[in-house]
């Protein structure tokens, strides 16, 4: 099974391309796998169950980035990966996903 994008988070991911397209080199964030998301989300390409998954493990591992002064700053490059894996919009369409897959209902 297969899930769309929303809207909402291919306009996020999509800010989020943009974002880091307009920094500097040393200002750029994202791995080669966060712009592979980005892409895929912007474009709204269907992600799998283990991409949900993937997106859910990373939206937990740097929920803590919040926290730091940096975060607001747009171009920060916590708030450019963050928003290459869909931003706010993302985390929530992800765990909403996980949640209904989790009950049997994909």
């Amino acid at each position: 099974m297969a899930y769309i994008p929303p809207a909402e988070v291919a306009e996020a991911a999509a800010r989020a391309l943009d974002v880091r397209a307009a920094q500097t080199p040393s200002n750029r964030a994202g791995t080669p796998v966060g712009i592979a998301r980005a892409v895929q989300l912007a474009q709204r390409r269907p992600v799998s169950i283990d991409t949900i998954q993937r997106m859910i493990s990373f939206f937990a591992r740097h929920e803590v980035d919040k926290q730091a002064d940096s975060w607001k700053d747009p171009t920060s490059k916590a708030r450019q990966a963050w928003g290459l894996w869909g931003g706010d919009p993302g985390r929530a369409w992800a765990n909403r996903i996980w949640r209904e897959y989790a009950r049997g209902r994909p």
